[in-house]
């Protein structure tokens, strides 16, 4: 049986992993903040760089989602810090530790999480794992959340930086903030329609995850349906799944009151057409790599 550590373990992906990977005849330990209440959990202080390299003996693997929520609040300079100190923090600690562990003791492997984000607008030209960095805050933020790992990967272990794209899940995440929204019938697209959206099913981000834990592949893995499609496709096809109409159109200067206008730029409506080349290239089957099927069995499982 092989043990992963999960940290990050509470959100939307971290809770729907840890259920996939008990499935499966993992060990699973979580990664929390508070006082442990049992021995499946590992108490970490990323802010005081405190984790101790005793609990992470033995342990196969490690599965770090950890950061706070990038598109929920405003980015104030306040907010901007934190999404980038909350994954840095992290990763760095994390890495430090196993590296300081004997080889023979430590995981061999480190998933970090990553985003699309790096690539920035990329229009409608696809981007592979092989594109380069763009430009913008998210790109700037995948930059150095991926440049934290290099202590670990300096010490050879295997480490995997997962670029997901939109999740969709109905417990969390964009699906789930515009579901009551289109169940009302006021769903629509935003601003122009045109920008593509990357996006992919809750339940092949977590098999690509534990695909990536049973495979030796190292580095970037776009984690994207193979097909990203408009936000105008994406809202008709909600609102079709729902079975209610698609008649407004959302402007952005209308989100960027709420959001701010650096947020809307580079979260709706940003355009990024991103091409999941490594998990293609190596026979990686997607359980939805059509939009209705994921939408109606996100929405059928309530997950």
């Amino acid at each position: 049986m092989k043990t992963v550590a999960i940290a990050g373990s509470s959100g939307t992906i971290g809770r729907a992993l840890e259920r996939l990977l008990i499935q499966e005849g993992f060990s699973v330990k979580r990664l929390v903040r508070r006082n442990q209440i049992d021995d499946s959990e590992i108490f970490w202080d990323p802010k005081n760089k405190f984790l101790d390299p005793n609990r992470l003996v033995g342990i196969n693997a490690i599965v770090n989602l950890a950061g706070v929520g990038i598109g929920d609040k405003r980015w104030s300079r306040k907010r901007m810090e934190q999404i980038i100190s909350s994954r840095v923090e992290g990763t760095e600690l994390i890495c430090k530790t196993i590296a300081g562990i004997k080889s023979d003791e430590r995981p061999s492997v480190l998933i970090n999480a990553s985003a699309i984000g790096y690539y920035g607008h990329t229009g409608s030209n696809p981007a592979t794992e092989n594109s380069p960095l763009g430009e913008g805050f998210l790109a700037d933020v995948c930059s150095k959340w991926e440049e934290s790992t290099l202590e670990a990967e300096r010490a050879g272990i295997r480490v995997v930086h997962a670029r997901t794209g939109i999740v969709l899940s109905a417990s969390g995440g964009l699906l789930k903030r515009l579901l009551p929204i289109f169940k009302l019938g006021l769903g629509g697209c935003i601003g122009s329609g045109e920008q593509l959206m990357s996006w992919i099913s809750l339940r092949d981000e977590i098999a690509a995850i534990k695909w990536m834990l049973d495979n030796e592949i190292n580095g970037p893995v776009n984690l994207v349906s193979p097909e990203p499609l408009s936000n105008f496709e994406f809202s008709k096809t909600l609102g079709d799944v729902l079975r209610r109409p698609v008649v407004f159109k959302i402007p952005s200067s209308v989100l960027s009151l709420v959001y701010g206008r650096q947020l809307v730029d580079e979260l709706m409506i940003s355009s990024q057409s991103i091409v999941p080349e490594v998990l293609l290239k190596n026979n990686f089957t997607f359980s939805d790599p059509v939009l209705k099927k994921a939408l109606e069995n996100e929405i059928r499982s309530g997950s």
